[in-house]
C-alpha cells in the first residue's frame, strides 16, 4: 500500500502520500464502484428531502429552520475544488441520513409527545481538543459502566425505522459495520489515528448535533470556509438545544431498562468554544477540559484531516493548505477558551493537562468521578482496569506526525500558542 510497514513494536507509519493518495486495490475497487452511482446523487436539497421522504413514508422534518443551513452546507460542498465523484456520493448519503434522523424524530415526538418531559440529569462532559485524550478519557469512564454511552451505530441512525422497533440484533448494528468495513478499506490507517472497537465503539454526540446541520463536524470533512464563517457569527443554543431532546427522546424509549447508568456521558472538541451554550443547555453539568502542547494537536489533527480528504477530493491535494487551516481554526478555539473557562465554576468542572492524564490514569479517573459525584465501586474500578489492559496506548501501532508534512513549523505554533500554554500547561504535575 503506502508508507513504510509499521509493526505493533514500534516502527511507525509514515504518510508520504497527502498530496497525491495512493489506493490499494480493494480500495480502488469499492470507490469505482461508488462512482459509478455519482449522477444519482445530486447535492441538491429538493432531492434530498424528496428521497428522505419516500424511503421512510413521512414528511414532517421538524423545525424548519435548518433549511438554510442546510442549502448553505450544499452549496459549500458543491463549490469545493475537486470535489470527487466519490466525495458527491458520500456527502449525499450523510446529509439523507440526517434528513431522515430528523424524520423519524419529529415522528416520534407526534406520537409520543412526553418525550419532551423526560427528565436528564446533568451529564458529564468532556471538552478538549482532538488529540488531547479526549476520546481515551471517554472509553474509560465508560467503561466504569456508570454513564448512558452512545455507541457509533446509534450516533448515526438514533432512531430505528418503524419497520425495525424491537428487532434483536438491531438492523442498525450490521449496517454500521459494512460502513465501517468500507471505511476502513478505504482509509487503513485511519485505526491508528481514531481507534474504534467496532459499531459498539463509544461515540461523541457531534454526529446528533449534524442532525441540526449546525456543528464544526462539517469543516472536518474538508475546506468549507463559507459554512466556518456561518457556524462562528451564530448562536448554537439552538442546536445544543435540538441536541438535548434527541438525548430525551433516546433516554424516553428505553424506558424503565435504560442502558447503561442514570446520566449521559458526553464528549465533542466543539464543546471548547462552547462553554457558555454548553453551561446553558445543560446546567449544572461536570465538564472536563483536556489539555496538551497546541503544537502537536496541531500537527496531528491537521495529517488526520488531510489524510481522510482524499474521501471527498480528487489529488493534488495540498497538506501545508490544511495545516494552516487548522492552526487557524484550533487559535480560534483556544481563544474562545481562555475567554470563557471561567464561566464554569470549580465545583462543577476541571482541567486535566494529558500528561497528568497518562501519567496516572486511574488516579485521574478517580478525581473525575469525585467531581461527578459518581462512586468508584469495585465493579467501576474493574472495569476501567480491564479497559486499561486491552487498549495500552499504541497498542495498534501508531503514525509519525510530522509537522512539515503538513506545513507547519513547531516555533510558531509554540509562540502563536503561548496565551494557551502559559495558563493550562506551565503549571501542571
Amino acid at each position: 500500500m503506502q508508507e513504510q510497514a509499521t509493526d505493533r513494536a514500534g516502527a511507525a507509519v509514515v504518510l508520504d502520500d497527502l498530496a497525491e493518495p495512493r489506493f490499494g486495490r480493494e480500495a480502488q475497487e469499492l470507490l469505482g464502484s461508488v462512482e459509478s452511482i455519482a449522477e444519482l446523487c445530486p447535492l441538491d436539497a429538493g432531492a434530498l428531502h424528496a428521497q428522505a421522504s419516500a424511503e421512510l413514508g413521512l414528511d414532517d422534518f421538524g423545525p424548519r429552520d435548518y433549511l438554510g443551513r442546510m442549502d448553505l452546507l450544499l452549496e459549500c460542498y458543491r463549490s469545493l475544488p475537486g470535489l470527487s465523484p466519490a466525495g458527491q456520493v458520500n456527502l449525499y448519503l450523510q446529509f439523507l441520513q440526517l434528513l431522515k434522523n430528523r424524520l423519524l424524530l419529529a415522528d416520534l415526538l407526534r406520537r409520543e409527545p412526553a418525550v419532551l418531559e423526560t427528565e436528564l440529569v446533568p451529564p458529564v462532559i468532556i471538552a478538549g481538543l482532538p488529540r488531547t485524550g479526549t476520546t481515551h478519557l471517554q472509553q474509560l469512564l465508560a467503561a466504569t459502566g456508570l454513564f448512558r454511552t452512545l455507541p457509533y451505530w446509534e450516533s448515526l441512525e438514533p432512531f430505528p425505522l418503524p419497520t425495525e422497533r424491537g428487532t434483536e440484533p438491531d438492523p442498525r448494528i450490521a449496517r454500521t459495520a459494512v460502513a465501517m468495513d468500507a471505511m476502513y478499506t478505504a482509509l487503513p490507517h485511519f485505526i491508528l489515528m481514531h481507534e474504534m472497537d467496532g459499531p459498539e465503539h463509544v461515540h461523541e454526540e457531534i454526529a446528533l448535533l449534524a442532525n441540526d446541520f449546525s456543528t464544526m463536524y462539517f469543516e472536518t470533512l474538508t475546506d468549507v470556509p463559507g459554512w466556518v464563517d456561518h457556524y462562528l457569527s451564530h448562536d448554537q443554543a439552538p442546536h445544543y438545544g435540538y441536541l438535548r431532546v434527541q438525548l430525551q427522546a433516546l433516554q424516553h424509549m428505553e424506558g424503565s431498562s435504560l442502558r447503561g447508568g442514570r446520566r449521559w456521558l458526553l464528549k465533542s472538541p466543539q464543546h471548547l468554544e462552547q462553554l457558555p451554550v454548553v453551561a446553558e443547555v445543560f446546567p449544572e453539568a461536570t465538564v472536563v477540559i483536556t489539555h496538551r502542547d497546541p503544537a502537536h494537536v496541531v500537527t496531528s489533527l491537521a495529517t488526520m484531516v488531510a489524510y481522510t480528504e482524499r474521501m471527498f477530493r480528487a489529488a493534488p491535494l495540498d497538506p501545508p493548505a490544511t495545516g494552516r487551516r487548522w492552526a487557524d481554526r484550533l487559535g480560534v478555539m483556544l481563544d474562545a477558551l481562555l475567554r470563557d473557562r471561567d464561566v464554569l465554576g470549580p465545583d462543577t468542572s476541571m482541567d486535566l493537562p494529558f500528561d497528568t492524564f497518562m501519567a496516572d490514569q486511574e488516579g485521574a479517573l478517580e478525581r473525575v468521578l469525585a467531581l461527578a459525584g459518581e462512586e468508584f465501586t469495585p465493579s467501576a474500578r474493574a472495569g476501567a482496569v480491564e479497559y486499561l489492559a486491552s487498549h495500552a496506548r499504541g497498542h495498534l501501532g501508531r503514525i509519525d506526525y510530522r509537522p512539515e508534512g503538513v506545513g507547519l513549523d513547531p516555533d510558531e505554533l509554540a509562540e502563536r500558542f503561548a496565551p494557551y500554554s502559559e495558563r493550562f500547561l506551565a503549571h501542571a504535575g
